[in-house]
């Protein structure tokens, strides 16, 4: 099964929610936020940039055009493989829920249209019947 770490907001112009990358970085933007929990989300974060490639396409189309570039649509899921990535993900999310970010873990086997495809994770466009994503 694929993994998708996802919050209660919404993505704009889609039926997805956001991923759970958006709070870590909104929680650092707290004034109050005490310094240990600071430490363990950059220190969190960081592994995630030196351990997970940044996916080069997040929608099917290949058009260049300027509206294209601005409407992604792709999701990104872990993969059942990347067992290190998903302990790291589910430390997150427990860091997360600790500082008041309801995190959901949604698990499916139809990920949708695979758009992009790293060792880790899968970036697909989902298919119609699993919007709500």
């Amino acid at each position: 099964m694929f993994h998708r770490f996802a919050r209660s907001n919404r993505v704009d112009g889609m039926h997805a929610r956001e991923g759970f990358f958006s709070a870590a970085y909104e929680i650092m933007d707290q004034p109050n936020l005490d310094r240990q929990t600071l430490d363990r989300l950059n220190e969190s974060l960081l592994w995630f940039r030196q351990n997970l490639p940044v996916p080069a396409r997040f929608n099917r189309s290949k058009s260049k055009g300027f509206y294209r570039k601005t409407a992604t649509r792709g999701l990104s899921w872990f993969k059942p493989t990347a067992k290190e990535h998903l302990a790291k993900a589910f430390a997150l999310a427990a860091l997360l829920e600790e500082n008041g970010h309801v995190v959901e873990v949604l698990r499916t086997s139809r990920p949708g249209y695979i758009v992009y495809e790293d060792e880790y994770q899968v970036v697909a466009e989902p298919f119609s019947d699993s919007l709500k994503l």
